[in-house]
């Protein structure tokens, strides 16, 4: 099955080239889990509250799975996407998708959740890319996002027109 990990995302051109490309980019910082990521492990995509540019109207959520289908490897070239520039990367799988604006709020889970040990806190686990969840917060995330998902080409519309907005 794999290792489960959330994946944080917080610029919404960002999350529309994940969603439309099913890739992810890594930048230059060498990050332990990163190297770690392996084909077959299971990506809980996470959208920031500051992802849709109004972080005081938006929750952060959790939007979809993916898979990771290949290892991380280093890019030609550097890849610039939305502002930024990654020098790795990977092929995904995006499994399920919520349309936009839907998704699982975080916050209101996160004392249930083993990955964020200081809930009190739960923002600082944010700052990378990658946040490992056990097996119990695996499963917990599916419950929440089971009756809220569509296939990929269902929801990818809604995701790619707030990208598109000014």
């Amino acid at each position: 099955m794999g290792t489960a990990y959330l994946l944080i995302l917080g610029d919404r051109d960002a999350i529309a080239w994940v969603l439309r490309e099913q890739r992810m980019a890594f930048p230059r910082t060498p990050r332990a889990e990163v190297a770690a990521l392996a084909e077959g492990d299971r990506l809980y995509l996470y959208a920031t509250r500051g992802a849709w540019r109004n972080p005081t109207r938006d929750r952060g959520r959790v939007i979809g799975t993916a898979r990771v289908a290949s290892s991380v490897r280093a890019f030609d070239e550097p890849l610039r996407i939305a502002g930024r520039t990654f020098h790795s990367g990977c092929s995904l799988q995006v499994e399920d998708l919520v349309p936009h604006p839907g998704g699982v709020p975080l916050q209101p889970l996160v004392e249930k959740l083993e990955a964020f040990p200081k809930p009190e806190a739960w923002s600082i686990y944010l700052r990378r890319t990658l946040r490992r969840l056990p097996p119990a917060d695996a499963r917990l995330l599916d419950r929440e996002l089971r009756p809220l998902v569509t296939s990929r080409q269902a929801a990818l519309p809604s995701y790619l027109d707030v990208a598109s907005r000014p």
